[in-house]
């Protein structure tokens, strides 16, 4: 397993570990994604981020994830579910990253990922993988403008999603 530091992830904004106290800031969040939610079995609600927050892939320990924001002073600008060595030691994957909907289109989302990306290639990851939810336009633009190319189709319960992976090998 790599060593994550997500102190260390981006040098644009103050990052750290959520907990059932800012449920309510990610509340704000989802509530401002709706478009989102149209494409998922997942809901917004607080009892869906209190168990998004601890929800592991299989064959993964809590010491592997990461539900971190990122802020500016004390707003919650960014949401990142993050796990170390998955599906394999050399990739990292992005369980879910979403963004306040008044800080969208400005360019801090696609330089957060950017700065992750460059930061898990530092510490020795060669790929990140994450599920973009089949249809949905707005996530599928975004991943695809981040870099991140469709590798499959799978069924995650009653839901079709792209598996999609950013090669960092290929990045210097």
């Amino acid at each position: 397993m790599k060593t994550i530091d997500i102190h260390c992830i981006t040098g644009r904004y103050p990052t750290r570990i959520l907990s059932e106290d800012d449920v309510d800031a990610v509340l704000n969040i989802t509530a401002g994604n709706p478009l989102f939610y149209e494409y998922t079995e997942a809901r917004g609600t607080r009892e869906a981020i209190l168990s998004d927050m601890q929800a592991l892939p299989p064959g993964k320990a809590p010491e592997d994830k990461y539900y971190f924001g990122f802020f500016e002073a004390d707003h919650l600008l960014a949401v990142m579910d993050l796990i170390d060595g998955y599906p394999d030691e050399e990739t990292a994957f992005i369980g879910f990253f979403m963004m306040d909907p008044r800080f969208q289109g400005k360019g801090i989302g696609s330089g957060i990922i950017r700065d992750a990306c460059a930061y898990l290639q530092q510490q020795g990851f060669t790929k990140v993988r994450l599920c973009i939810n089949k249809g949905n336009p707005q996530s599928s633009r975004f991943w695809h403008r981040s870099g991140f190319q469709d590798l499959y189709e799978a069924e995650r319960g009653n839901e079709t999603v792209i598996i999609a992976e950013r090669d960092l090998k290929e990045e210097i």
